[in-house]
């Protein structure tokens, strides 16, 4: 994950840059938030992948000299099949008709998709 980091670091660094100069330059606010919001989320990609790397090593993608039979064995663990994305889903939609049509119905959107964003998150707890 060490290459991963680096890359997504130095998007980081290339969008935090241009958005320094285009924000001088050009004195926009809403270009210059954009490259902002951009540099933000290569800069936590990139900070995922160095917590990742730090956290487990090196990979066997990471060695020039690997053989593929050096990556063999159990890769992560995978999620068994789960309803939880369609409550939240549901609760998105009714939470964004409910702006539409009124508070109640905005309301009971929040409710479902609260039950449905803490049924993923703590589906696997106990794991």
């Amino acid at each position: 994950m060490k290459a991963e980091a680096m890359l997504f670091g130095g998007v980081a660094a290339f969008f935090g840059g241009s958005a320094a100069l285009y924000g001088v330059w050009s004195q926009d606010e809403t270009g210059t938030a954009v490259l902002v919001v951009a540099c933000a989320m290569a800069a936590l990609v990139a900070f995922f992948c160095l917590i990742q790397y730090r956290r487990r090593g090196t990979r066997a993608q990471d060695r020039t000299a690997a053989e593929v039979a050096d990556g063999a064995g159990p890769v992560a663990f995978f999620p068994d099949e789960s309803l939880w994305p369609i409550v939240t889903a549901l609760g998105f939609a009714l939470t964004a008709t409910g702006v539409v049509f009124g508070l109640w119905l905005f309301l009971i959107g929040l409710g479902v998709l609260a039950r449905g964003v803490f049924g993923m998150v703590y589906q696997y707890a106990h794991r």
